[in-house]
């Protein structure tokens, strides 16, 4: 039976901040499900939610603006770009709050944000107008979702994390399973109202999620993956929710360390090919297949399908297998796809490239993030995964823009997409060279790090 915390021990900040704001969940008896699966499900759904419609609808909106204001798609690219690139920045401040105030504060405020985003992406009349909705989306959608989640699932779970994260991540995968029912409103009910009808459901659907995240099991009287607590033996410090033989880095020890800087470029060259579906799919298969939009839409739900099962596979791969080889395989799958849609024009071509690309897509998502928890710890894993972001958003933003300009200058995405494709096998090659770092310095005699080190740590600093 699962143990709770002795009655008068010290919270930390993050503690104190998560009793405040809502009640912790019952400790674990009998045969009951671990509590860290409900946050698995929470983000889940709130991923399908936030992903399905924006990040895949993303396509859907540049074919009703293009043809409604006759904007080029080089300048629809840029704002998807606006999006990333604030998200990139924000990054490290994003990171280092959710580890000093737990992720479901700050996923409350993003979630809110994200929907009044929506609201004024439907009253929109002009291209800055346009940019300034998107600037607005981007900081709800960066506060609201991914990394929060991932900071929360990561402290959870350790033997079977690549799965919870695989399962949590699958929601986003999921979320094109919606874009039939977007198309649908954006041709037979318009853009505007379905940009308000999602506004709605986003906060609708989303605060009471965010409500069941929480931070740290030990925290609730929880050790990780649902195992007994045990306190830390440095004492109640800020690493007292962490298990003394936990390897855990500061932010400087993991940037000191090859291994950071190869996972992140790596991680920015596949989000070379992922940034250039995401805004650009849509509008390729409905030009050179002479496709509608609901017809478009149906392939994003075979990719939908095909991602989930490569999560789900990935995931379950992940804590049984190096990593980095599975990485390595799934960075080779985003060439070939890419390759595949641009030389094979034809519907087998289209249906090929959504069965590797997305299996590729699901494998390598949750396993970019499993593989940095696994490599540098959970203690500062927001501050590592914000810092990530400044490096990981060029490819997100790179990728759009050179597809975009591709098709502006020859008429065609051929020279775009095939570019993209090589950079995304060469980034094959970085995952590989990705071997583990050896333990930092402070980690000594099972410790994960010294008691002096512990408020560098929060602070994201050593």
């Amino acid at each position: 039976m699962t143990t709770t915390r002795e009655h008068g021990a010290a919270l930390t900040s993050d503690e104190a901040g998560g009793a405040s704001s809502g009640a912790p969940p019952p400790p674990r008896r009998g045969g009951r499900i671990f509590f860290g699966w409900y946050i698995v499900a929470a983000g889940f759904v709130l991923s399908a939610t936030l992903g399905g419609l924006m990040f895949h609808a993303f396509g859907q909106y540049v074919v009703v603006l293009e043809a409604e204001f006759g904007w080029s798609r080089t300048s629809l690219s840029i704002a998807f770009s606006i999006q990333m690139v604030e998200s990139g920045l924000l990054g490290p401040i994003q990171g280092w709050a959710l580890d000093r105030f737990g992720p479901r504060r700050i996923m409350l405020v993003g979630i809110t944000i994200f929907g009044f985003g929506f609201l004024l992406l439907s009253q929109i009349n002009t291209l800055t107008g346009f940019y300034i909705a998107f600037v607005v989306i981007a900081l709800g959608l960066s506060a609201g979702a991914g990394m929060g989640t991932m900071v929360a699932v990561v402290n959870w779970f350790s033997r079977r994390r690549a799965l919870a994260i695989g399962i949590s991540t699958a929601g986003f995968a999921f979320g094109g399973v919606l874009q039939p029912g977007v198309a649908w409103s954006l041709e037979h009910i318009g853009w505007r109202e379905t940009a308000i009808a999602s506004g709605v459901i986003v906060i609708a659907v989303g605060l009471p999620l965010a409500g069941l995240m929480r931070h740290r099991p030990a925290q609730y009287g929880y050790g990780v993956d649902g195992d007994p607590p045990r306190r830390n033996q440095a004492g109640d410090g800020w690493l007292a929710d962490f298990d003394p033989g936990e390897v855990n880095f500061t932010l400087q020890q993991a940037l000191r360390t090859r291994a950071f800087w190869l996972i992140a470029v790596g991680h920015a060259a596949s989000l070379l090919v992922v940034g250039a579906v995401m805004v650009h799919f849509v509008s390729h298969v409905t030009e050179s297949l002479d496709y509608s939009l609901a017809q478009a839409a149906n392939l994003l739900l075979v990719m939908t399908v095909t991602s989930v099962i490569g999560m789900l596979g990935g995931g379950y791969l992940g804590d049984r297998l190096p990593m980095r080889y599975i990485l390595t395989v799934a960075m080779l799958g985003h060439m070939a796809s890419l390759l595949v849609l641009t030389l094979w024009i034809s519907l087998w071509g289209a249906l090929a490239f959504t069965v590797i690309h997305g299996l590729a897509f699901g494998v390598r998502g949750p396993l970019t993030q499993a593989i940095r928890a696994d490599y540098f710890g959970r203690a500062a894993f927001g501050t590592v995964m914000g810092f990530s972001s400044l490096i990981i958003i060029i490819g997100m933003v790179l990728g759009p823009i050179v597809a975009g300009l591709s098709y502006d200058l020859t008429g065609s995405y051929r020279t775009g997409f095939v570019g993209l494709a090589l950079v995304a096998g060469l980034g094959s090659l970085l995952f590989l060279a990705s071997t583990r770092p050896a333990p930092p310095p402070s980690h000594r005699g099972g410790r994960s790090v010294s008691t002096e080190a512990s408020g560098a740590i929060a602070a994201g600093y050593h």
